[in-house]
């Protein structure tokens, strides 16, 4: 059984950049003034999840 990936929400991102800097796969990138994350590059090691300040981040499937 695959990982679940992690998940963006672009209406809670503030666009800080927090989450891109502490990528190990650099998944996470800037799409206009939103993170945008390529879920075939995500390993799900949860690292951008516990950075961002705001909780905008998760795993697809946890709420």
């Amino acid at each position: 059984m695959a990982k679940p990936k992690a998940h963006i929400n672009q209406i809670l991102c503030l666009a800080c950049g927090g989450c891109i800097s502490v990528c190990p796969q650099d998944a996470i990138t800037m799409n206009g003034r939103k993170a945008f994350l390529e879920k075939t590059k995500c390993i799900s090691c949860g690292i951008c999840i516990n950075t961002c300040p705001v909780g905008a981040i998760d795993l697809e499937g946890k709420k």
